[in-house]
C-alpha cells in the first residue's frame, strides 16, 4: 500500500511542469471582504458587540488589519501578473501600498453609494420590512456590495483579486457581476438568482433587474481578440428589466425609463420610455381523469 501510494505521489508530482508563483490567497481575500463589510455596515457583521464609545478604536483596528492584508495580497497579485505578462512597472510593493491607500480612501464614497442601493431595495420590494433586514439578509445587496468593492480595485489596475471577490459572491448568491461593469447608484437586484452582468456592461442610476436576467455578449467566438471591446449592453437611468430576460450586444442601448418584460430576448436598442413585452402564449387546458378506477 505504501509503495503504491509513494508511486502515486511521484506520478502526480511528475505531471507538474511548474508551480504558479506569487498567487494571492483566496481565503485571505474572503477575510478582507468580511472586514470591509464590517467597515461599510457597522454593527451588522461584528463578531462581538461594539460600544459606540469605542467606535473610533474599532474602526482604526479594522482599517489597520485590512490595510495590511490587502496590501500584501495586492503585492502578490502584481508579482504574479508580472510572471504571466512579462510586463513590470514600478516596484510591486510600492505600487501595492499606493493602491491600498487609494482604495481605502474611497470607503466613505462606497458607503454612500451602497446605502443608496439599500434604499432602492427598500423602495422596490414590498416584502422588505426595513433596511436592517436588507443589509443582513438580501443576496442582491451582498452581491452588489462585493461588486462595488471589487470594481474599485479593478479600476485601480489590480489583477485577479477583483474577479476572485465577485466569483465568491457569485458562488453564494447565484449573482454574477463582473468587476469591470460600470453601475450607477440606487441599483436594485430583486431575488437575483441567475443574474449575469458582463464585463463591459454599463448601467445607469435607479435601475432594477430581476432574477434570471442576462446582460451578455452577442458572441464570444473571437476569444481574446475581443478583449477591451464593448461587448455588453448599456441600460440607461430608470430602466426595469423583469425576470428571465436576455439582453445582448455592445451596441444595444436600453433607453431611459424603458421597461423590459419577462422572457424577452433583445439584441437591438430600445427607445427611451418604451415597454417591451412578450405576447401571452396560448394555453391549452384538458380535463384529467381523476377517477383512479
Amino acid at each position: 500500500m505504501n509503495c503504491d501510494f509513494n508511486k502515486l505521489v511521484s506520478s502526480i508530482v511528475d505531471s507538474y511542469s511548474e508551480l504558479p508563483e506569487f498567487l494571492p490567497n483566496r481565503a485571505i481575500i474572503i477575510e478582507i471582504i468580511d472586514i470591509l463589510r464590517r467597515l461599510i455596515f457597522p454593527g451588522y457583521f461584528e463578531k462581538e458587540i461594539t460600544e459606540i464609545a469605542h467606535i473610533d478604536y474599532h474602526v482604526g483596528s479594522l482599517l489597520s488589519e485590512v490595510q495590511s492584508k490587502l496590501q500584501h495580497q495586492i503585492c502578490r497579485a502584481l508579482l504574479h501578473d508580472t510572471t504571466i505578462t512579462g510586463k513590470c512597472g514600478e516596484d510591486a510593493e510600492q505600487r501595492s501600498i499606493k493602491i491600498t491607500n487609494e482604495f481605502l480612501s474611497r470607503i466613505p464614497k462606497l458607503r454612500k453609494i451602497l446605502l443608496t442601493d439599500v434604499d432602492a431595495t427598500l423602495d422596490g420590494d414590498p416584502a422588505a420590512r426595513n433596511r436592517h433586514e436588507i443589509i443582513f439578509a438580501y443576496p442582491g445587496i451582498f452581491a452588489i456590495c462585493v461588486y462595488r468593492l471589487a470594481h474599485e480595485l479593478f479600476s485601480l489596475g489590480v489583477p485577479m483579486i477583483p474577479r476572485i471577490m465577485t466569483e465568491y459572491a457569485h458562488s453564494i448568491t447565484g449573482i454574477d457581476i463582473h468587476p469591470g461593469a460600470v453601475i450607477g447608484h440606487h441599483f436594485f437586484i430583486d431575488h437575483g438568482t441567475g443574474v449575469v452582468i458582463g464585463e463591459t456592461t454599463e448601467i445607469g442610476n435607479y435601475v432594477k433587474i430581476y432574477q434570471g436576467v442576462t446582460l451578455g455578449a452577442l458572441s464570444t467566438r473571437g476569444g481574446q481578440s475581443l478583449q477591451g471591446k464593448k461587448r455588453h449592453p448599456t441600460l440607461e437611468d430608470y430602466v426595469t428589466v423583469y425576470s428571465a430576460t436576455s439582453i445582448f450586444g455592445g451596441e444595444t442601448v436600453i433607453g431611459r425609463g424603458a421597461v423590459i418584460g419577462s422572457n424577452a430576448f433583445i439584441t437591438s436598442s430600445v427607445a427611451p420610455g418604451t415597454r417591451v413585452s412578450i405576447k401571452t402564449p396560448e394555453h391549452k387546458y384538458m380535463q384529467l381523469n381523476t377517477n383512479p378506477d
